[in-house]
């Protein structure tokens, strides 16, 4: 069996609008600006440097960035890769490509690992066709989001491992108290082995050697990337915020995000549309408080406390306080793109819909709206699950089907006969070709008869091919098993397996090489669903 199996569009796992902007459907390119390909990134890379290498409040907004990202990083043991790449921003001709994500428990998904591989191999990508610039690889961590819910928790080999508490605020500010617990029933999980301590380590360091969620996060993803130069950053920071805080006092005056993503809803009429605007797309935070900042009554408010504003005072505390005002999903690509000379975002499907939403507000921000690039996806097989499909005659388009579909048409490849009626149908229709003539000649009743007639004798056919396929599903109900259950351990829940399993579970048999493969296979621009062998 090959290991690139099938595109994206074929898969059956994406939606009509990431088909269609993959397929680049004419109708949707006045929602982006440049497709990902190597032409397109030379003049990303033109364009952005004309519009981001200036003066903010008298420096240099590079230097902001390296400031902030160095004293990140002086608290963890970063390779010379990643130190240097820090170093490289401070350089005009340095860009990033940039990937975001929450600050999932143990990372979440495997996902997380495939959106990084993929910035990293593209970063390298772009360095050989454009040897005179320079490219970081950014992990975005999510450390201003509050739903503690979505990321409180990792699949463990169908074991769900949570971390119960309550949480209120941004949750990369939230302490890691409780993780002790969440340790033990990890390790209680995993067994022995050489790779299963190297795991048991790596949590340890991450989540009880460090005070809160974003330190943790941190550490873990440096410990994994940090020899191909990731840099990893933390946003939630108030040097940062302060290039944003004219954008913030246009969201606060002017709500222009609510009206241009409302002037770009009509476009995407026919998909379902991602995010809604709020009327002013910011939080108002706090250690353990982030909530919607409202105007109501001729007043700013947050929601859910007692804290009012006028217009006078919240330009004030916007001046004084930036780090209090948080971007919704709405609003975080803007500042992604005002703070990072970035060229590329690299996301997941369900990402990419809202950024489509943006390309409108971005033009009358003036900022340079980024390269869209779907993060690479990926299906993990082992050798013996490869033994077990040849032996079965699957190829990878079987196993990417609908189980249901994939149920029937191996039923009827495995049956002595055709399990299709289409021929006795057209035969049926055939006969009744006569009648329908002789009906016009005569009474309107005769007609509706001859008709109804019809359309019970094709019915009846349809009852008795769907008989004959059951019970041809019985008589080969042994092979039909091993097929399904083949299927259910690549594809856990009928789902994909990126979406639901830990990359622990393939850590703890083939350890580092898991990564290395996933660096050698992933190539970010080849729109195919990669299947990789281990």
């Amino acid at each position: 069996m090959p290991t690139d199996c099938i595109s994206y569009q074929q898969s059956g796992y994406f939606s009509a609008l990431i088909n269609d902007y993959l397929n680049e459907k004419p109708e949707l390119k006045a929602l982006y600006h440049r497709f990902p390909n190597l032409e397109n990134f030379k003049l990303q890379l033109e364009e952005k440097r004309n519009n981001f290498n200036y003066k903010d409040n008298g420096k240099l907004k590079r230097e902001d960035l390296v400031s902030v990202l160095e004293k990140q990083y002086q608290s963890i043991v970063a390779s010379e890769t990643t130190l240097n790449n820090i170093k490289l921003l401070n350089n005009l001709n340095t860009f990033t490509i940039t990937t975001g994500h929450q600050l999932n428990l143990f990372t979440g998904p495997l996902y997380f690992l495939y959106k990084i591989v993929s910035t990293i191999n593209l970063c390298k990508e772009l360095k050989s066709e454009f040897p005179e610039h320079d490219f970081v690889p950014i992990y975005w961590m999510a450390t201003e989001d509050h739903d503690f819910e979505e990321i409180n928790y990792f699949n463990f080999k169908h074991k769900k491992i949570s971390w119960n508490r309550e949480s209120f605020g941004p949750v990369g500010r939230l302490s890691s108290d409780g993780l002790e617990a969440v340790f033990a029933v990890f390790e209680s999980e995993i067994g022995l082995g050489k790779n299963a301590e190297g795991l048991k380590n790596l949590f340890k360091k991450a989540y009880l050697e460090h005070t809160n969620l974003a330190d943790a996060t941190r550490f873990l993803a440096n410990e994994l990337f940090s020899k191909e130069g990731l840099v990893i950053i933390d946003a939630d920071k108030s040097d940062l915020k302060k290039s944003f805080i004219p954008y913030i006092k246009n969201e606060v005056l002017n709500q222009t995000a609510f009206a241009k993503v409302n002037e770009t809803s009509p476009l995407l009429e026919s998909y379902s549309v991602q995010v809604n605007p709020r009327e002013i797309n910011l939080f108002y935070i706090e250690n353990n408080l982030r909530e919607r900042i409202v105007f109501e009554n001729g007043s700013y408010a947050v929601l859910n406390t007692k804290m009012t504003f006028s217009e006078e005072e919240i330009l004030k505390e916007v001046d004084n306080h930036p780090e209090k005002f948080s971007p919704n999903v709405l609003l975080r690509p803007l500042y992604q793109e005002v703070i990072l000379p970035n060229l590329c975002y690299i996301g997941g499907g369900g990402e990419l819909a809202y950024w489509l939403e943006l390309k409108s507000f971005f033009e009358s921000q003036h900022v340079t709206f980024p390269i869209l690039l779907l993060r690479n996806s990926v299906l993990l097989a082992t050798e013996k699950q490869v033994e077990k499909a040849d032996k079965l005659q699957l190829t990878w388009r079987d196993l990417f089907l609908n189980q249901q579909e994939l149920f029937n048409q191996k039923t009827k490849l495995l049956s002595d006969f055709t399990i299709d009626f289409t021929a006795q149908k057209d035969a049926l229709k055939k006969q009744f070709e006569a009648l329908h003539e002789m009906a016009k000649t005569t009474d309107k009743s005769f007609l509706g008869a001859v008709k109804a007639q019809e359309a019970k004798q094709i019915r009846g056919l349809e009852n008795l091919e769907k008989r004959l396929l059951k019970a041809e599903k019985r008589v080969h109900q042994e092979q039909l098993n091993r097929i399904i259950s083949l299927q259910n351990e690549l594809f856990p829940n009928q789902s994909l397996q990126e979406r639901k399993i830990n990359f622990s579970e393939f850590y703890v048999e083939f350890g580092a090489e898991l990564i290395e493969i996933l660096l050698k296979e992933l190539k970010p621009l080849e729109n195919e669903f990669k299947v990789v062998v281990l």
